[in-house]
């Protein structure tokens, strides 16, 4: 996509440390002058006006790709005075200023409202750019957000509070490269065309670890519902979504299985980096692997960690948010570690019941089942220690529970291999995409001329049958290579 493409060829020091160059044509301005910033205020103090209900835009609903997910908006009243002021229009663009968490700060979070969303409001975590249409557009003022969002840059520019904050006075003081207005609109029209392919690749890629996924999860419950001999006898398990097991098996509800209770997490702050510490586990440290993060390390004091420490072979069980289901294998033996609130603690007795087994069994679709058997019965998406503590768990010999292990990780390695390249491909089209955006919107490189040959901007409809139609072509293509 960045092939071909060329440097501009006269260029004149920007001024700006993190800029270097620039097209000598290009303006140096301040965020301020190119765009209306606004902040939302405290709703409720205009009674004014007829009240009307919208839907309120907060951190959450701002996705990856910097789209809203308006559906998942919590409501409200407004004034009429309210809408007036705080409600986006299209071409608005929005990052977040304020967050419980400094991460969600410095994520580079930001999204362009579209003529889809319809109408809805701001609230005060996030800070609204409205683009000065005579100087900007508002398409290429989002690139420029994400292009400086970026976390080296913005972790300067937050305020150390219990609630860190964006100091947003010295943000928009900011300055940023400005071309003239034809030149912006080639700029974006180039950016969302290999936008859209990079989408498509990651649809496809996507498409792909869903599948192969499932795959796995269907030879995995075979192997821990049924074991591995074809002509064992069978029984009924009991249990409408486990069938029939192995005659000689049990099933056992997981309380009988571990050893003491199921044990909730520290509701402690994840603000200590102290490595001689123990680490504190929380969801966000575990890959979709199952390995540990190095970014994200986080430690307790001795002191408060030693109520909630995990051994290997301990598996961590989610218990609420989006996560809620998900099983993690303790496997570090690298120093102490202790788990956090938002993680339940399974030790299995090893007399009966083999960790990795356990942790197999959790990643089956029979898990699954309950899990959305337990989603059904709760109404929200919480389990906690006493709904895990009842679930049946099958129950095979402690010798066939380690040969099932060991057919698991023969048969499923080209499958984990396959899945963990995928989201390799994922990750890396997305940090080219990141890189791109960053080069061409600073002027490194000339996209003139490839954006006058691109055709126009397919709609809808078209769109999403090319990305369909390619998606099924790469799942085919890396099907083969797996």
């Amino acid at each position: 996509m960045s092939a071909g493409l060329k440097p501009y060829p006269a260029m004149k020091d920007s001024g700006v440390p993190w800029l270097d160059d620039v097209p000598m044509h290009w303006q140096i301005l301040p965020l301020k002058r190119i765009s209306r910033p606004e902040s939302a205020g405290s709703f409720g103090s205009d009674p004014e006006g007829a009240e009307v209900v919208l839907p309120v835009a907060t951190t959450a609903q701002i996705d990856r790709d910097g789209t809203f997910s308006v559906s998942r908006m919590p409501s409200r009243g407004f004034s009429k005075g309210e809408i007036s002021r705080f409600a986006c229009a299209p071409g608005d663009v929005l990052i977040v200023k304020s967050s419980g968490s400094a991460a969600n700060v410095i994520s580079g979070k930001a999204g362009i409202v579209r003529p889809a969303d319809g109408l809805f409001v701001f609230s005060n975590f996030l800070l609204r750019l409205r683009a000065r249409g005579e100087v900007l557009l508002p398409e290429f003022l989002f690139h420029l957000v994400t292009m400086n969002l970026t976390r080296d840059r913005v972790i300067m520019m937050v305020s150390a509070t219990t609630y860190p904050n964006l100091r947003t006075d010295e943000y928009l003081s900011a300055a940023m490269p400005v071309p003239p207005l034809d030149e912006q609109a080639a700029i974006v029209k180039f950016l969302d065309h290999a936008d859209r392919r990079i989408r498509r690749y990651i649809a496809a890629k996507t498409k792909l670890i869903k599948l192969l996924e499932e795959q796995k999860q269907a030879i995995i419950h075979r192997a821990v519902t049924r074991g591995l001999d074809p002509d064992v006898r069978l029984k009924p398990s009991g249990v409408e979504w486990l069938g029939d097991i192995p005659e000689h098996w049990a099933v056992m509800r997981l309380r009988h299985l571990i050893d003491g209770k199921l044990t909730y997490g520290a509701n402690e702050a994840a603000e200590h980096v102290d490595p001689t510490w123990p680490r504190y586990l929380r969801i966000t440290d575990f890959r979709a692997d199952g390995s540990l993060r190095d970014d994200t390390f986080r430690s307790l004091p001795p002191g408060i960690a030693k109520d909630y420490l995990v051994k290997r072979g301990d598996v961590l069980l989610a218990r609420s948010g989006a996560t809620v289901g998900k099983a993690f294998l303790v496997t570090t033996s690298d120093g102490e570690a202790c788990h956090a609130g938002y993680l339940i603690r399974v030790r299995p007795h090893r007399a009966i019941m083999n960790p990795e087994f356990f942790f197999a069994y959790t990643q089956s679709s029979g898990f699954a089942r309950w899990k959305d058997a337990a989603f059904i019965i709760a109404t929200i998406q919480n389990i906690g220690a006493n709904k895990y503590a009842d679930l049946p768990v099958p129950v095979p010999p402690v010798s066939e529970q380690l040969a099932i292990n060991a057919f698991l990780l023969d048969a499923t390695d080209t499958l984990s291999a396959a899945i963990q390249r995928a989201r390799q491909e994922i990750a890396l089209l997305r940090e080219y995409r990141t890189r791109l955006i960053a080069d061409v919107v600073t002027g490194k490189l000339d996209v003139r001329e490839a954006a006058a040959s691109l055709p126009d901007e397919v709609d809808d409809v078209d769109a999403i049958e090319e990305l369909d139609a390619l998606a099924d072509d790469d799942e085919m293509s890396d099907e083969d290579d797996a």
